[in-house]
């Protein structure tokens, strides 16, 4: 775990209790909205509960890397979504890419393997799969 994430996360939550707190019991009673210590404190919980949530969703996704993009591309398997006619749009791994078929026209729906890219763009040639074979979408 990133340790200076960690402190920042648990001074920067005590400040916003601390400015719930005061607007609660100080700032509200001065505009003439008198509100419960019971209701401070749940909004409290409430807060402090979302912090800490947001806070392990956003250490796993820092954590996590990247799972997909150019370096990690090449041998990737796909399925075309429009005829590639040489260019068109392929799906991988939930993504739209464009790509360039090396191995002329294809059609959707037909599976394609990444051979190499140029900038956003990927190469892409027919997989030998057969097209009921399960493709990682």
């Amino acid at each position: 775990m990133n340790r200076p994430r960690l402190i920042f996360a648990i001074v920067s939550t005590i400040i916003e209790e601390v400015a719930i707190a005061a607007a609660g019991i100080w700032g509200l009673p001065q505009i003439g909205v008198d509100f419960p210590l019971w209701g401070i404190i749940l909004i409290m919980i409430a807060w402090l509960s979302y912090s800490v949530y947001t806070f392990k969703k956003g250490t796993k996704a820092l954590t996590i890397g990247n799972i997909l993009g150019m370096p990690n591309m090449i041998g990737t398997k796909g399925r075309v979504t429009s005829a590639l006619n040489p260019e068109g749009w392929v799906r991988i791994r939930g993504e739209l890419w464009s790509a360039k078929s090396l191995s002329g026209e294809i059609q959707p729906g037909r599976n394609v393997v990444v051979t190499g890219q140029k900038r956003l763009k990927l190469e892409v040639k027919e997989s030998d799969l057969a097209d009921n074979e399960d493709v990682i979408q």
